[in-house]
């Protein structure tokens, strides 16, 4: 699994304020439906971005918590939302949340679920937490949809089956109906969406992942660090070429609790 560090976490207050990250959190936000009043639980918040656009949309009368394991993520959420008296961040896990039962009108986990070794069990606590008629929402990657050229075809097959080990669910869309029955859910919803480039956008999701994937594949033994930088600098000279090529899919998911 992928440490969300302190370095990790720098590299991501970039990344996740650029033009796909951003789409990708507005597809969460807009399937929320959020109303002023919203009692909102983030699971997995990380630095509180999208903590911070739900808080502005429930207003003063309404409650966002913020819940992530990790103080290195904890930390900007907190300092990001402070001017909003009506958030909190809390330390807290997506299978044991820190709130009573039936509390919630809303719930989002924004790319969590495929880190889990336990999906049911965040299902059933976000079931948990929400009133009848309450809705999560999730957002994962479709981690087995990755489209990504390279003239060393051995070589990208290599740092994708290293990055593979970073997550724990591939599956997470193909699951979501079943698993959100089970939880006690219905009206259950499940849309892609596709980014696709032919050029390297410094704040793209392509760049982002550049970074974490070389990163990760090195320093965890995957490849040596000679190869992920090769793989690195050679995606850089084929966007300076006219021939760079990234696709990958993402999955939003919905249901509504019984």
């Amino acid at each position: 699994m992928l440490k969300f560090d302190k370095e990790t976490t720098d590299l991501l207050e970039i990344a996740y304020k650029g033009g796909d990250a951003s789409r990708r959190r507005r597809m969460a936000y807009d399937a929320l439906h959020l109303s002023a009043g919203d009692v909102v639980v983030d699971i997995g918040c990380g630095n509180g971005l999208l903590t911070e656009e739900v808080a502005r949309a429930v207003g003063t009368t309404g409650l966002v918590v913020g819940v992530d394991p990790s103080e290195d993520m904890r930390a900007p959420a907190a300092a990001r939302c402070a001017a909003f008296p009506t958030v909190r961040i809390m330390d807290g896990l997506a299978d044991a949340l820190p709130m009573e039962d039936g509390c919630a009108d809303k719930a989002v986990a924004l790319q969590v679920l495929e880190y889990l070794r336990d999906i049911p069990a965040a299902m059933h606590e976000a079931s948990r937490v929400l009133r009848p008629g309450g809705r999560f929402v999730a957002v994962d990657t479709g981690c087995n949809t990755l489209d990504w050229f390279s003239e060393d075809g051995d070589r990208m097959r290599r740092i994708q089956a290293a990055w593979d080990h970073h997550y724990t669910e591939a599956r997470v869309a193909a699951l979501w109906p079943c698993l959100a029955r089970e939880a006690g859910f219905t009206a259950i919803d499940v849309a892609p969406f596709t980014f696709c480039d032919v050029t390297l956008r410094p704040d793209g999701i392509a760049f982002m992942l550049m970074h974490l994937m070389s990163r990760y594949a090195s320093e965890n033994g995957h490849v040596s660090a000679a190869e992920a930088q090769a793989w690195f600098d050679e995606q850089v000279a084929l966007a300076q070429q006219g021939r760079f090529f990234f696709s990958l899919t993402y999955y939003r998911m919905s249901a509504i609790k019984r």
